[in-house]
């Protein structure tokens, strides 16, 4: 039965019926503990996703946490999403109030609110969730009783732009900083500073009204396999974008593909064992009813022991049927031999991400893939018997000219005549993301591509892809630089995003709720030019806002990067071979093998 808004049934009825897929808010789903308790209740945590129902229940993330906190002596754990703009209009119209979907127990009763900042364009969301329950937006405003409002994940690294909305961030692996956090209660009684000055003694959390100086290192579990592994998962009742059992196999990547933020942020290297990985993919299976598990990581074709996880479980997967998924793969013969194995692909298509459409500027981000790379993989897909393929670019990356945009239709056409030439009818679909510099990389000193620069080459895209007959989409150049300013921001910009939330920006990462007038009243309003985020190159030695963390890879190896980037150069990946100093040596990095002396 629906509990999450409202005790009075008139209204939430009424909203059932008025509002876009009433769904996202009626709860009750297989896996949810409702609200149980492992014995007397110490602490209650409702954990906060600031997106819609389908795109919280997608992120494995939220689920580890709510199967760890679900799991642990004392603590009750509960959830709650982002009202889709009909139904907030309702919940206001009506007075009610944001309440969790497991006990419909308001936001603000809780001892903690956990946010996930898994996109920077979800920062209205935010402050639309602390308002609707009940919780002053600032944590300067919060009184004693109020919850405390903490945040992890990505969106944790770089957290100044969101300071003034939370009392804490939590940085690094949340398996190791809840179990920190739940001991801080009982803790009902207790002020709010004393514990606030507790938490920021804690290695991990970062509690902007508290801080003196020195970077808050990000935590990390080297181990998987003795870490938490989650048994079970909360099963939708609708439809939502991953609808499958998700098993990690591995966290980190040392590919240093120069653009990727979680690459760099994720390190070192940890892999979960393959009899761990298989048991566990097996127990949710059972335990939840799907039919597909997925295996998930960063890179999931360079877990080394995917061949001996196919092998374990696939006589398991053959008996009952069920099926077992890879996301995105890389450009090359193994991983379209691995697809092969897998029967669940061969019914739909393979995704690859090529990133850059010629050679030159893929040498400049890292990527490692060659022309010959593409063709041969191009020709292994189609002759294996697939003919719908999906590839994902950029835009605005750093040095980029014409040539490298007009060269991504190039790539495009290449794979659609490799389909034909091998009595295909191919599917080509491509997608072109614009590119931000996000902090921790080493591109962090590079300005950041104009609206107008981007919508250009987008556009001579899209004509482009018109004339060949091959499908496109590209991201809202808006948008991009809107993200640019929230991913490089300070705190003075959190003023802005208050100001566009009052105005009524929402689910900024949605192209039809997104009104870039609003933000760009906002950031008038507050005294801000965006474009000093997004529209210069930094200096050697300019302090950055996020360095307020430690995510592990120091600034000399990010700016040696960039420098190799900008000649061109490739760096190996370190994995099983020499050590490329990010940071990382010296500190248990098991990407390398112990004989080489360096870490």
């Amino acid at each position: 039965m629906y509990r999450a808004f409202d005790e009075l049934e008139d209204p939430l009825w009424e909203m059932f019926s008025s509002v876009k897929r009433p769904s996202r808010y009626t709860g009750g789903e297989w896996g949810a503990d409702g609200g149980r308790v492992l014995g007397e209740e110490s602490v209650s945590l409702c954990l906060a996703f600031p997106d819609v129902y389908e795109v919280g229940m997608s992120y494995l993330g939220f689920q580890i946490l709510y199967d760890l906190a679900s799991k642990t002596p004392g603590v009750r754990v509960e959830r709650v999403y982002c009202p889709w703009p009909d139904a907030e209009s309702f919940m206001r119209e009506k007075g009610m109030v944001l309440r969790s979907l497991e006990t419909g127990k308001p936001l603000a009763s809780f001892d903690v609110v956990g946010f996930t900042l898994q996109y920077e364009l979800a920062a209205t969301n935010i402050l639309t969730m602390l308002d609707l329950g009940g919780i002053p937006l600032r944590a300067s405003e919060r009184g004693e009783g109020a919850p405390l409002v903490v945040a992890g994940g990505p969106g944790a690294f770089a957290p100044e732009p969101l300071a003034p909305f939370f009392d804490a961030f939590c940085v690094g692996d949340g398996e190791l900083l809840l179990p920190d956090l739940f001991s801080l209660f009982p803790g009902k009684d207790r002020p709010r500073k004393e514990l606030l000055e507790e938490l920021s003694k804690v290695e991990g959390f970062y509690v902007p009204a508290l801080h003196e100086g020195g970077a808050v290192r990000g935590r990390v579990l080297m181990d998987l396999d003795r870490g938490f592994i989650p048994s079970g998962m909360i099963v939708p009742s609708s439809e939502i974008i991953h609808d499958r059992a998700a098993v990690e196999v591995f966290r980190g990547c040392t590919r240093g593909c120069r653009f990727c933020q979680a690459g760099m942020i994720s390190r070192p290297l940890r892999e979960r064992s393959p009899g761990v990985v298989a048991k566990a993919a097996l127990d949710l299976l059972e335990r939840t009813g799907y039919d597909e598990v997925g295996l998930v990581s960063l890179a999931t074709c360079d877990y080394s022991g995917i061949e001996k996880v196919v092998d374990l479980l696939g006589p398991e997967l053959r008996e009952r049927n069920y099926r077992l998924s890879l996301p995105s793969l890389r450009m090359d013969a193994f991983s379209v031999g691995l697809a092969t194995r897998l029967e669940e692909l061969g019914r739909g298509g393979l995704t690859f991400a090529p990133e850059a459409g010629t050679q030159r500027l893929r040498d400049v981000i890292n990527k490692g893939i060659t022309e010959k790379d593409m063709e041969d993989t191009f020709r292994e897909v189609f002759s294996r018997g697939w003919e719908r393929v999906k590839l994902y670019f950029m835009m605005g990356l750093p040095t980029e000219t014409m040539e490298d945009i007009e060269a991504i239709m190039e790539v495009s056409l290449l794979a659609r005549e490799t389909g034909r030439k091998l009595g295909k009818r191919p599917r080509i679909g491509v997608s072109v993301a614009g590119f931000v510099p996000k902090p921790h990389t080493p591109f962090q000193w590079e300005a950041q591509a104009t609206v107008e620069d981007l919508a250009m080459k987008g556009g001579t895209l899209k004509r482009m892809a018109k004339k060949a007959g091959i499908t496109l989409n590209y991201h809202e150049p808006a948008q991009t630089f809107l993200e640019g300013v929230l991913a490089r921001g300070d705190r003075k910009v959190a003023d802005a995003i208050e100001k566009a939330w009052k105005d009524g920006a929402r689910f900024d990462g949605w192209t039809e709720c997104f009104d870039i007038g609003k933000w760009l009243k906002a950031f008038e309003v507050s005294g801000i030019d965006p474009v000093g985020y997004t529209g210069r190159t930094r200096g050697r030695d300019e302090a950055f806002p996020w360095e307020v963390v430690d995510a592990g890879v120091s600034r000399s190896f990010l700016w040696e990067e960039r420098l190799k980037a900008l000649a061109g150069e490739l760096t190996p990946d370190c994995r099983g071979g020499a050590c490329n100093l990010c940071g990382w040596q010296g500190r248990g990095c098991p990407a390398l093998e112990p004989t080489d002396g360096q870490g």
